[in-house]
Order: C-alpha cells, then sequence, then structure tokens
C-alpha cells in the first residue's frame, strides 16, 4: 500500500495509546508502539469480494458526496437512506473535525449508484450482487469517481457497505482518502442465506438493542435474522388473536409491541436482512400457559403443549395468523428441538388419547410437528424446524422442510440427500454462547463438508451463528457476537477458495483484527478477536488492531 496509508494508521494507532502518555500511567514500550502494522500486500476488506484488483494511487474524498441514481422509477428510498447513513459512517463517526479548506479541491465528489431493477421485495435469493468502481478514470472506467452497478436496491447497498470499507481517514491531512485506486470488485455472496439467531426469551432485549443487532450485520452482509422471540422461560410478543399470552412475559416492561415488530422489520429491511421469527413447539413453551393454563397437559406437565386438545392447534394458528401480517419473509421456524414427552404418558387424558389412537408419544410428537407445519403451509410459510424433527420421522416429514443442524457435523449431508433444503448451525462450531470456541473454529466451518454431488450443495441454503441468551443480555450480547460472528460471515459470503487458506495468523487475523476495530469505530462492542473466552475485556494496553 502507499506509504500515506501506512502512515495515517500509524497515527491512528498513536491516538489509541496517546491516553496512556497523557494520564501519567506507565508509558507504553517503543517496541508495543512500532510493532503495530499492515500488511501492504492484504485487502483490508470484510467479507472478502469475489474478485478484485486494485492500483497504486489515493484519491480524496469530498465531505459534500452527492449521490446520482440511475434507476426505473428514478429513485429509491431505500437507496438513498443507505447512503447517508453510509456517509455519516465514513465523515463524521471517525472524524468530528472542523472541515479543512482544500485550494485543489477533492478527486471524488459523487458516487453513481446504477441499478437495473425498482423491485424492492426482500426474499431468499434476491440478488446481491454488485460491481465497484473507484478510480479516476484508469482501467476499467472512462469516468472517474465512485460507480456501484447493481440488480438490486440490496446489491446497492452491499457494494456501499464495502465502498464505505474503503475509506479512510487521514489524522494529518484530516480528509479521507481511498488507498490503492484504481480499485475493481466483482462481488456477490456465496450462499444465499447466511443468518444470526437472537434470543429474547431467556433475556429481553430492547427495540434498540435488536436494531443495533441488525445495523451491525450489515457491515458484516449477514442477511438473516433469526429471532428466537419464544421459549419456555417468558413469551414476550403481542398477539392480538389470544391478548392474554403475553401474560408469559417476565414483567410488563419486557415485552414486543406489534407496532415493535413492524418497526423491526420495516428497520431490518432498509438494510437488506431479512427476519425470520420462530415460536419452538411443542416443547420450550412452557410460558405459553402462563396466560392459557389449558394449554399444558396438566399443573404438573407445562410442556410439551398438550397434543391432545383442537385448542392448542387454535392457538398456534392464531399466533401464525398475526405473524404472517408482521413478517413477510418466506420462510418460519416452528423449533421442534428437545422435546421431552414423559409426561405425557403420566397424564391420564393424553395417555388415553394415545391408547384410543395406538399412538405412542414418538408418534404423538410427529403428529404434532406435522399439524404446525401444515397452519405454517397453508399461511404460504416454508416450514423450518430443528434437526429432531429429521432425526425422529425423516420419512414423514414435509418435503418442503427446511432442516436446521444444530446438534453436530454430518446431519445436512444426510438431510440433502434425502432430497430436504438445510441450514448449518453446528453448535459446536457456530454458538456464540459457547465462549471457550476461537474464531479460527468459526471460520474454518464449512458448510459443504461432506457434500460432493451439486445438486445436493444446492439444498444447503447456508448457515448460521446462534446467539443463545441464558447469560446474555443488554450489557454483553454485542461482544459475544462480535467479532467471531464475523468469522462466519465471511465464510458464508466469500468463495471458497478465498476463505481455504493454510495460515489464518497471516492472512485472516490482520483482517479481522482490522475488521474488529472498524466495528469499534462504528459504536460496536466488539471483544478482541484473540480473547481466550470471547466477549473478555483486553488482558492489558495494547492497540485495537494487535488484540
Amino acid at each position: 500500500m502507499p506509504s500515506k496509508f501506512l502512515n495515517s494508521l500509524s497515527i491512528l494507532v498513536f491516538l489509541f495509546l496517546l491516553p496512556y502518555l497523557l494520564n501519567g500511567r506507565r508509558t507504553p514500550s517503543p517496541n508495543l508502539i512500532s510493532s503495530v502494522s499492515l500488511d501492504d500486500s492484504i485487502a483490508y476488506l470484510w467479507p472478502l469480494p469475489k474478485d478484485f484488483t486494485y492500483g497504486t494511487r489515493t484519491l480524496s474524498i469530498d465531505p459534500d458526496l452527492a449521490l446520482h441514481i440511475e434507476i426505473p422509477g428514478e429513485e429509491s428510498s431505500i437507496v438513498t437512506e443507505a447512503f447517508e447513513r453510509y456517509k455519516g459512517l465514513i465523515f463524521k463517526h471517525w472524524a468530528r473535525f472542523e472541515r479543512p479548506m482544500r485550494s485543489a479541491g477533492y478527486d471524488v465528489g459523487e458516487i453513481t449508484v446504477v441499478v437495473s431493477s425498482d423491485n424492492e421485495t426482500l426474499q431468499l435469493g434476491v440478488d446481491e450482487s454488485y460491481n465497484l468502481y473507484v478510480g479516476r478514470g484508469e482501467g476499467f472506467s472512462i469516468v472517474g469517481g465512485v460507480t456501484i452497478e447493481a440488480n438490486t436496491v440490496y446489491g446497492a447497498i452491499r457494494g456501499l457497505e464495502t465502498f464505505s470499507q474503503l475509506c479512510i481517514f487521514n489524522y494529518e491531512t484530516k480528509t479521507v482518502e481511498v488507498y490503492n485506486t484504481p480499485w475493481y470488485i466483482q462481488d456477490e455472496p456465496r450462499f444465499a442465506f447466511r443468518g444470526l439467531l437472537l434470543d429474547t426469551s431467556r433475556h429481553y432485549l430492547p427495540v434498540n438493542v435488536i436494531k443495533q443487532v441488525i445495523e451491525s450485520m450489515s457491515y458484516a452482509k449477514l442477511n438473516v435474522l433469526h429471532w428466537h422471540i419464544i421459549d419456555e422461560q417468558s413469551f414476550p410478543f403481542e398477539i392480538p388473536s389470544y391478548p392474554d399470552l403475553w401474560k408469559g412475559s417476565y414483567t410488563k416492561w419486557e415485552r414486543y409491541t406489534v407496532e415493535d415488530a413492524y418497526e423491526i422489520v420495516d428497520f431490518a429491511k432498509k438494510r437488506g436482512i431479512h427476519i425470520m421469527a420462530e415460536i419452538d413447539v411443542p416443547g420450550h413453551a412452557e410460558s405459553w400457559g402462563v396466560g392459557y393454563s389449558n394449554l399444558w397437559p396438566s399443573p404438573n406437565c407445562t410442556e410439551p403443549l398438550d397434543v391432545t386438545k383442537n385448542f392448542t392447534f387454535e392457538v398456534i394458528s392464531g399466533i401464525l395468523s398475526d405473524m404472517r401480517k408482521i413478517f413477510p419473509f418466506g420462510m418460519f421456524h416452528l423449533g421442534g428441538d428437545e422435546v421431552n414427552t414423559d409426561c405425557w404418558n403420566s397424564t391420564p387424558h393424553v395417555k388415553q388419547w394415545l391408547q384410543d389412537r395406538n399412538m405412542t408419544t414418538k408418534d404423538a410428537y410427529q403428529y404434532f410437528v406435522l399439524r404446525a407445519q401444515k397452519i405454517a403451509i397453508e399461511l404460504n410459510w416454508i416450514p423450518v424446524n430443528w434437526e429432531e424433527t429429521f432425526n425422529t420421522f425423516k420419512e414423514n416429514l414435509n418435503p418442503l422442510t427446511v432442516v436446521h443442524n444444530w446438534l453436530g457435523p454430518g446431519v445436512c449431508p444426510k438431510a440433502v440427500e434425502k432430497g430436504f433444503r438445510c441450514i448449518v448451525s453446528n453448535q459446536g462450531v457456530w454458538y456464540l454462547d459457547h465462549l471457550d470456541v476461537p474464531w479460527e473454529d468459526f471460520y474454518t466451518s464449512e458448510p459443504l463438508e461432506g457434500i460432493n454431488n451439486t445438486m445436493q450443495q444446492n439444498l444447503v441454503l447456508g448457515g448460521e451463528v446462534c446467539m443463545w441468551g441464558e447469560t446474555a443480555d443488554t450489557s454483553d450480547v454485542q461482544q459475544t457476537i462480535w467479532p467471531r460472528a464475523a468469522a462466519a460471515a465471511e465464510r458464508l459470503w466469500s468463495p471458497l477458495e478465498a476463505t481455504t487458506v493454510a495460515d489464518l495468523n497471516s492472512t485472516v487475523l490482520p483482517r479481522l483484527h482490522y475488521f474488529r476495530c472498524l466495528l469499534n469505530h462504528r459504536g460496536i462492542a466488539a471483544a478482541p478477536v484473540s480473547n481466550y473466552y470471547a466477549r473478555k475485556p483486553p488482558v492489558g494496553p495494547g492497540s485495537c488492531f494487535a488484540q
């Protein structure tokens, strides 16, 4: 990279260490200050684009950068709002200084975004590809400046994120610059489903915190928030059809209204992020009975839900019908995991119901899952279920089912062999609440492992990292998610050959350090990369670029 880039970053690193000098603490050794440097052979972009080339020149960016949109219909609020967000990140968060006078002007004063379609429908598989050019008219373009070309507004948003990562504030000149131009980037995701599960049942997360998580997801190009809204501990969601259900919330002040949910969905859509809601049935549903106790088989058997009563499925239908008005995403998660049916056998009326139908509790589990799936399908949803449903009765599972892996490796190969689609979330490597799993394991976990048939590989929709909430709330959720979620995000976005590297420490780790610092600059409390336990604070003084 040009020496100006390294000089600017050296000053940035010095500013990180400056408080130790000003506050009378022990001065860091010269070796500590000089040991932080960037490799000029590495492109500090995350996730790594599919194809890119770059040069050796530096361009300055006008703080009054203007947007020119070319799109059928002539305007797009999604693109315009995204541009303003990124303009704020580029020019205000890093640079809170009085703008210097520049007699020579700026090299780039306008960004052109060309979008082929004005269709803003957001569904799984929407085209997120884009081309990005940054230069003075050299090489690939006769037009100087910045150009993003995309087929959809969501591809344009991904291109704006990449452009924002190229923009660096020069602390010497107090200007924003792009180094190593001309840049020409052709990019698209490897997988359509790149998810993060967020659990708001074990600990309530305020709406603004959920929004912060969604915002941070967009920086890593994750595109599905799997909202695990309800579980046995609490039912915090408003269901107009059955208004007493949210009596199962922890308190009256830890709830989500219908309006909250609409707001979250709209906020996510503007960032190209789907919301996949989940209600986990028939297990993990004890909280339902706080408002409607006849959903419990008995006071001593509070889950699984009562399989014998039509009322149980009327409630499920009411919940899904109300949620269908809120969540436009084509997939809905019905859970189905960790169902302990022992108390069904010990509850007299359930036991009698089973005997009358010559059913085992395993049969009743299947009956419950399939009946819930039928309700979802009739509402034009594709059902998603945790892998226990596939493991237990794969022969009878609805063929539309998306199997969600979590127990360990090896399930997706079996599922796609049977013609089912699959999402990977192996708990051994992609559960964020497992604090001892290092970033390297998140990064090297391959969703297509054990699947060699191309048609079967296409049935793997992608993967998802899971932020279960037993030990995470507003105080620590972001530093538990980041930066390890970013490691999985690159695996899901970037080409396989780009993420299959022999030496992670020399090629991937520097970029992950850099991305973690970028998150910190953007106000995201991402923990140090190299912690032995995730979300722990630094063990001592040092640069963000080296911790």
